[in-house]
């Protein structure tokens, strides 16, 4: 390319140094001539009275007088029959011009003088010897005027036209001379702003395109030989920057999907492991759960010991549990539900944590609602989920103490933040829900953007309300864009309607069983409309937030706690756990939130759906049951 531009660039210049120099040489030609036409025309003002007068000696001096300018080579004056009558040189006095020997004779053709000659005309530009310098001659014809033919001291008829000529040689040494210097000045220009437009360019495409592309050529080659881990640094804004962050995007997906392969491959081995073993942990847990049960009824006598029997009983029954857990994750179990209190069922959870938070010197603070009505869930799911929330912040807390808040409170929501799109199709039936580029551990929605000519996928936010998309294209604010199905290419823009707050198109889909969602295509803009979630109004839930004054997660990390076998904790998890606990609240129809700041510690929010309850069934019961 650069070979290619410096070539053009070389034949720009050379036109434009040969347009130049010929624009030049015309000009100074022509600025010479016009300086030896005005000095002709002096020459016969002047000595106009004088040859009226038949003063030759005043005509002799004037010549005479304007031939030492050193570049005036020669003035003479010639009659009606070529012989100079008048000259600078007295040697050329009296004699005949040669007329077909010197073809600068233009004001004869076969002995017969013209009427009229146009200025160009009347120069000739010779050399009289090859190594000379060039001559520029210029004749003026010296007319018949009225002066001339009725004055008593000539005898010129009134019907001659041409009395004679005025002819100047001058040297053009001088004016070659600046030709030349303008030549060699325009060349050596033309020559020093080639090599910078090339060394600038070369440097420019080097910066802007060599290193970019020689950078995506190495990265290719690290990803080639097995390492995916390499990661493109200081992508630029333009459009290899942003192939660089795709690279960039494409191997951490790659990264990502090896590590998944690798944990589901690991957990496939634990789900056969533990379906094999399943049966032996279940014998020994049944005799347990026998004995202890049958020491449980000997022993009504003993309130101590019948607490520490029934610790044993309830621990080996979750015991069973966790070990059902683990296969229903990946059956996707149904949860069991039925009314449950949710004081009881967070004060369980909180028994089986309370040796751990106790021996990392961790506050609890949980402060139960006596008033709050049952809700309908699997309480061992829901208990199960406590468990993992209260162990993940203990670790976050680790060992230096610090402080976990439970809190349960029924509160009255709007679909607007809470509602998720679950299922959405084009108008021609195409699923727009991607599984594989999560949202805050939630499978996106889909589509195609055309933008200013560019082509690219949106992944948008399924959370009703929010506005944490992925773009995979640039778009600009009040550019026209287009927004289709990724599958079939049909339209998603709706006809005729413009986003009340910013004026802008408005995209919209079908979402399965809950009418159609729409949504502004400005990126700046969060108008969002999805009219039968709207219609069914605030609803009850029951709120369950957990906060912690651990360490936090990072902004990069929040997103992605919830899929499986993502983990911050390195070889001491599997990353598994947020991903069961948001399976079993997505299960429940409810929604699990989470807030945090590195260094300021964590939140999580689980809303769990109320159902339509008598009276006489929110009817509040003790913790202790």
């Amino acid at each position: 390319m650069i070979i290619a531009v410096g070539a053009i660039t070389v034949f720009i210049f050379g036109a434009f140094a040969y347009l130049s120099i010929s624009a030049q040489t015309d000009a100074s030609m022509a600025q010479a001539g016009m300086h030896a036409n005005q000095l002709s025309e002096a020459i016969k003002n002047s000595t106009f009275t004088s040859m009226l007068e038949n003063k030759r000696e005043e005509v002799h001096a004037i010549i005479k007088t304007v031939s030492h300018d050193s570049s005036i080579t020669e003035i003479r004056i010639l009659n009606k029959d070529g012989v100079v009558t008048f000259s600078s040189r007295s040697d050329s006095i009296g004699k005949m011009v040669d007329k077909h020997a010197e073809s600068c004779y233009a004001c004869h053709t076969a002995n017969a003088p013209l009427q009229r000659l146009p200025i160009d005309e009347r120069m000739r530009v010779y050399r009289i010897s090859p190594d000379s310098s060039r001559t520029l001659a210029v004749i003026n014809p010296i007319y018949n005027e009225p002066s001339c033919y009725r004055a008593a001291c000539h005898a010129h008829t009134r019907d001659q036209t041409v009395l004679g000529v005025l002819d100047i040689k001058m040297d053009l040494r001088d004016v070659d001379r600046q030709i030349s210097d303008s030549k060699f000045r325009l060349i050596v220009f033309a020559a020093i702003a080639i090599l910078a437009l090339s060394v600038s360019l070369a440097y420019f495409v080097r910066k802007w395109i060599g290193k970019p592309v020689s950078e995506l050529v190495k990265a290719t080659k690290q990803v080639s030989s097995g390492n995916l881990d390499y990661n493109i640094e200081n992508a630029g804004k333009d459009e290899l920057g942003m192939l660089a962050r795709s690279f960039n995007k494409m191997t951490k997906s790659l990264a990502d999907a090896k590590q998944q392969l690798f944990q589901a491959d690991k957990m496939a081995s634990l789900g056969r492991l533990a379906a094999g073993v399943a049966h032996e942990i279940n014998n020994p847990l049944t005799g347990v759960l026998t004995y202890s049960s049958f020491l449980l009824k000997r022993t009504k006598d003993n309130p101590e010991l019948q607490e520490n029997l029934e610790v044993i009983v309830r621990e080996t029954i979750r015991s069973r549990e966790i070990v059902k857990g683990l296969l229903d994750f990946s059956r996707q179990s149904v949860p069991k539900k039925h009314n449950a209190d949710i004081n009881r069922v967070l004060k369980s959870a909180i028994e089986v944590v309370a040796s751990q938070l106790l021996l990392k010197r961790i506050e609890l603070d949980a402060r139960f609602d006596l008033s709050l009505p049952e809700v309908t869930v699997d309480a061992n799911q829901i208990q199960q989920v406590i468990i993992n929330l209260l162990v993940n912040a203990a670790d976050a807390i680790g060992e230096g103490g610090g402080r976990i808040a439970v809190v349960p409170s029924l509160i009255s929501l709007s679909p607007h933040g809470l509602a998720q799109i679950k299922a959405a199709v084009c108008p021609n039936g195409h699923d727009l829900m991607d599984s594989e580029l999560r949202i805050y551990g939630l499978p996106s929605v889909k589509v195609k953007v055309v933008s200013n000519g560019n082509v690219g996928l949106v992944n948008l936010d399924p959370v009703y309300g929010k506005h944490r998309h992925e773009y995979g294209i640039g778009i600009e604010k009040g550019r026209e864009l287009r927004v289709s199905c990724p599958q079939c290419n049909s339209s998603l823009m709706e006809t005729n309607v413009n986003c009340p707050k910013c004026g802008s198109p408005v995209c919209c889909f079908e979402v399965l069983s809950h009418g159609m969602f729409e949504a502004c295509t400005n990126p700046e803009c969060v108008w969002q409309r999805w009219q039968a979630v709207d219609q069914a109004g605030h609803r009850d839930y029951m709120e369950v937030t957990i906060s912690d004054s651990g360490q936090g997660i990072s902004r990069e990390d929040l997103s992605r706690i919830f899929e499986p076998f993502f983990t911050t904790k390195g070889q001491h998890g599997n990353g598994l756990g947020l991903a069961i606990t948001w399976g079993i609240i997505d299960n429940h129809g409810g929604t699990i939130n989470v807030e945090s700041e590195p260094g300021k510690g964590t939140r999580f929010v689980i809303h769990l759906p109320m159902q339509i309850q008598s009276e006489t069934e929110q009817t509040p019961r003790s913790v202790a049951g």
